[in-house]
């Protein structure tokens, strides 16, 4: 019957042979036997668009042609929804033609007025008469102005009729059908920018304190199929404001872009890398090789060496899996001892 002492020999040779035997859950030991994990910090989060807009109506009028569908993608430019714009384009029309009325009266006032300054350089009419046709000028001048201005504006309120898309972008949600009623600020559409997403988790601020500066964290996508779950980001954000009420600091990391089937809303987890002995209870993520699980029918466990050296089977709950090792969400402490060699320790009595 194998015993404690050949138990704990049979793992030194274990460890001579493949490297490592047992491992430990955020303690230092002696070299040889066990070997201090990692420590990092998981928190939830939510992926984020960084361009998203809800375009509303500027003008009243019935939707003709609503071209834009969920999960369409737009160019920049493109249009998107028509407003019934018949009364705009009419009074658009006509401004244009008081503006070329008031243009004639403006070059039919130009003759009279250069007529006028001929006559008074041969003394054949008064100066009364001469500043009258020059007032006469200007205020036909003034008037074409003031034309301008309102066929312009006409043009531009004729333009509000057209919504197009402001960036190249995808559509998130049409509110409206085809026919309804648009009016001022009532949203229209939302779309955003698949190429800019990032995801924003709330960390507490006394582990954004301890986070590794010189290290990237790294950004896991449990919505994805497992070879693509994992993302570098290619940049992070700490926000300098703390929340007064939970006492977190808001945290973004941008992705890369051109993540295929990742959008706004997924939920996300970022995990921290924390200095070397870091055992917040809300901060350190326990790891374990994967190799020390043991599952029998509904049970999982693992075998954890108690103050004699003795292994004890210990139900646990896990979670992610990353590379050879697995997360102990529940019944593993910080500082414990992990038999990774299951079978050996099923052995000792």
């Amino acid at each position: 019957m194998p015993t404690i002492h050949s138990f704990i020999a049979a793992v030194v040779v274990s460890l001579a042979a493949s490297g490592h035997a047992c491992a430990a859950v955020g303690l230092d030991a002696a070299p040889g036997q066990i070997a201090p994990a990692a420590p990092s910090a998981g928190f939830d989060g939510v992926v984020e668009a960084v361009r998203q807009s809800v375009i509303a109506a500027q003008v009243a009028g019935a939707i003709v042609l609503l071209d834009a569908r969920v999960g369409d993608s737009v160019k920049a430019g493109q249009v998107l929804v028509r407003i019934d714009a018949r009364a705009a384009d009419q009074n658009a029309a006509a401004g244009d033609a008081q503006v070329a009325a008031a243009r004639a009266a403006l070059e039919a006032a130009t003759r009279q007025y250069e007529r006028q300054k001929q006559l008074f350089a041969q003394h054949y009419i008064s100066q009364a008469a001469l500043d009258n046709a020059e007032s006469e000028f200007k205020a036909t001048r003034a008037q074409v102005a003031a034309q301008l201005s309102q066929a312009g504006a006409a043009r531009t309120q004729s333009g509000f009729y057209i919504v197009r898309s402001p960036y190249n972008a995808v559509i998130a949600d049409v509110p409206v059908m085809l026919g309804d009623m648009a009016m001022p600020g009532r949203p229209l559409l939302t779309l955003y920018d698949p190429a800019a997403l990032r995801i924003t988790a709330a960390v507490p601020q006394t582990v954004a304190a301890q986070i590794v500066a010189s290290k990237t964290p790294r950004a896991e996508l449990p919505g994805l199929p497992p070879d693509r779950r994992w993302v570098t980001p290619t940049r992070v954000q700490v926000l300098p404001t703390v929340d007064p009420a939970t006492h977190t600091v808001q945290m973004r990391v941008d992705l890369p872009v051109g993540l295929d089937g990742v959008g706004p809303g997924m939920f996300a987890r970022l995990w921290l890398p924390l200095p070397a002995g870091t055992t917040h209870p809300d901060a350190v993520s326990l790891m374990v090789p994967v190799q020390a699980i043991v599952r029998r029918a509904e049970l999982t466990a693992l075998y954890v060496l108690d103050p004699n050296g003795r292994p004890v089977l210990r139900q646990v709950r896990l979670g992610r899996v990353d590379g050879g090792k697995v997360e102990v969400l529940s019944g593993l402490m910080p500082g414990e001892r992990v038999v990774t060699d299951a079978q050996a320790a099923a052995r000792v009595r």
